[in-house]
């Protein structure tokens, strides 16, 4: 059985109903979002108001994440669960920059996402969409395209960026379980969640963009600890996300930026955390 939450169902072009997709779109800068989406914008943005640099600093994460799988692992399959609204820099562009024949399966279940997705991968022979409920491994890992098109005998990229904090109660660790046993030995995995740091002022922060996203349309939207985190990565080998911290779990930030933090970042970027890890 799936695992459900409200904001899991698909909402596509009804413009009387709030998309996770839109939203994230929305705060990336995007423009493919109704007045529905712009409401709910302005209540996270008014309870935080610096609550488009979690947006930011994911986005900003999977693609060093991309960068560096692309550049240093050899790996030329990656599957892409909740891959949302296409944007800049996406992850096909990034692992084809590298190894233009890289396999990109991006998995969404949303009707807008998947008419963006495959009106720009039309002339892209080596990238997919896939219609699924990311959160049913097994409707995921069998479906006919995913089996056609990835090699489970072979390393790959799993990415959850993003994802499992629209699920509600204590069923992300086994939608990870059941994906990371379906990955052979070598893959990687590409992991965020919102983050709550455990510290009572960016707890606060936390727990007030939490309310806004559980108890409005959206209904999920958790913010989780860096020990419900970990659970989520069963039996995988974290890897060094700086030069300064040891394997592990870190805000989205701080993963291995793209130069040195000249500006410091806000109390909601800490609020984000993500982990690239290798299963041994």
């Amino acid at each position: 059985m799936p695992f459900t939450s409200p904001s899991q169902i698909p909402v596509g072009v009804d413009p009387t109903r709030p998309s996770i997709a839109r939203i994230y779109d929305g705060f990336l800068g995007g423009k493919d979002h109704y007045e529905v989406d712009r409401a709910v914008m302005d209540k996270i943005s008014a309870t935080v108001p610096e609550a488009l640099h979690i947006a930011r600093g994911n986005r900003g994460f999977l693609n060093r994440a991309c960068r560096f799988l692309s550049a240093q692992t050899g790996i030329e399959q990656y599957l892409d669960c909740g891959s949302g609204l296409p944007s800049a820099e996406n992850t096909h562009q990034i692992a084809q920059r590298s190894k233009p024949d890289a396999t990109v399966l991006y998995v969404d279940n949303d009707p807008v996402v998947l008419a963006h997705g495959r009106a720009m991968l039309e002339e892209n022979g080596f990238t997919h969409m896939v219609a699924a409920d990311i959160f049913d491994p097994p409707a995921v890992l069998n479906h006919e395209t995913v089996v056609k098109h990835i090699d489970f005998s072979k390393p790959l990229v799993l990415l959850q960026v993003g994802t499992l904090h629209h699920v509600e109660g204590d069923s992300g660790p086994e939608i990870m379980r059941q994906y990371i046993d379906a990955l052979p030995s070598g893959s990687y995995v590409v992991f965020s969640h919102f983050f709550d740091p455990e510290i009572p002022e960016l707890t606060e922060i936390a727990k007030r963009i939490e309310q806004v996203m559980v108890q409005g349309p959206l209904g999920a939207g958790r913010f989780r600890t860096r020990a419900e985190l970990e659970a989520m990565l069963p039996g995988l080998e974290l890897i060094k996300p700086n030069a300064l911290s040891e394997p592990g779990i870190v805000i989205c930030d701080q993963w291995w930026p793209d130069g040195p933090q000249v500006v410091p970042l806000s109390k909601a970027a800490h609020c984000i955390a993500g982990a690239v890890a290798r299963k041994p």
